[in-house]
Protein backbone atom coordinates (compact mmCIF):
# COMPACT_ATOMS: atom_id res chain seq x y z
CA UNK A 1 0.00 0.00 0.00
CA UNK A 2 1.00 3.60 -0.53
CA UNK A 3 -0.46 6.87 0.68
CA UNK A 4 -1.67 9.26 -2.00
CA UNK A 5 -1.96 12.94 -1.08
CA UNK A 6 -5.11 14.49 -2.53
CA UNK A 7 -4.39 18.02 -1.33
CA UNK A 8 -4.49 19.41 -4.87
CA UNK A 9 -8.05 18.10 -5.32
CA UNK A 10 -9.21 19.71 -2.07
CA UNK A 11 -7.52 23.01 -2.97
CA UNK A 12 -9.29 23.01 -6.34
CA UNK A 13 -12.64 22.26 -4.71
CA UNK A 14 -12.11 25.11 -2.23
CA UNK A 15 -10.79 27.43 -5.00
CA UNK A 16 -7.71 28.15 -2.89
CA UNK A 17 -4.08 28.52 -3.92
CA UNK A 18 -1.24 26.57 -2.30
CA UNK A 19 0.52 29.77 -1.23
CA UNK A 20 -2.62 30.98 0.57
CA UNK A 21 -3.00 27.66 2.39
CA UNK A 22 0.69 27.68 3.32
CA UNK A 23 0.34 31.16 4.80
CA UNK A 24 -2.81 30.21 6.73
CA UNK A 25 -1.20 27.03 8.11
CA UNK A 26 2.16 28.64 8.87
CA UNK A 27 4.45 26.59 6.64
CA UNK A 28 6.61 27.61 3.69
CA UNK A 29 5.30 27.51 0.13
CA UNK A 30 8.11 25.06 -0.66
CA UNK A 31 7.00 22.68 2.11
CA UNK A 32 3.39 22.97 0.94
CA UNK A 33 4.51 22.11 -2.58
CA UNK A 34 6.39 19.04 -1.33
CA UNK A 35 3.40 17.95 0.71
CA UNK A 36 1.02 18.49 -2.20
CA UNK A 37 3.19 16.40 -4.53
CA UNK A 38 3.48 13.59 -1.96
CA UNK A 39 7.27 13.90 -1.81
CA UNK A 40 7.42 13.93 1.98
CA UNK A 41 8.05 11.02 4.33
CA UNK A 42 5.56 12.26 6.88
CA UNK A 43 3.47 15.13 8.13
CA UNK A 44 3.00 16.36 11.68
CA UNK A 45 -0.49 15.86 13.08
CA UNK A 46 -0.46 19.52 14.12
CA UNK A 47 0.13 20.58 10.51
CA UNK A 48 -2.48 18.14 9.22
CA UNK A 49 -5.00 19.47 11.76
CA UNK A 50 -4.36 23.08 10.66
CA UNK A 51 -4.77 22.15 6.99
CA UNK A 52 -8.06 20.41 7.80
CA UNK A 53 -9.21 23.41 9.82
CA UNK A 54 -8.49 25.88 7.01
CA UNK A 55 -9.96 23.65 4.28
CA UNK A 56 -12.87 22.54 6.49
CA UNK A 57 -12.26 18.87 5.78
CA UNK A 58 -11.19 15.61 7.42
CA UNK A 59 -7.75 13.95 7.11
CA UNK A 60 -9.37 11.22 5.00
CA UNK A 61 -10.30 13.87 2.44
CA UNK A 62 -6.60 14.62 1.97
CA UNK A 63 -4.99 11.18 2.25
CA UNK A 64 -5.88 7.95 0.45
CA UNK A 65 -4.40 4.47 0.84
CA UNK A 66 -4.03 2.65 -2.48
CA UNK A 67 -2.22 -0.44 -3.78
CA UNK A 68 1.34 0.32 -4.89
CA UNK A 69 1.75 0.87 -8.59
CA UNK A 70 4.39 -1.06 -10.47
Amino acid sequence: MEIIVRLDVMLAQRKMKSKDLAAAVGITVQNMSLLKSGKVKGVRFETLAKICEVLECQPGDLLEAAPKQG
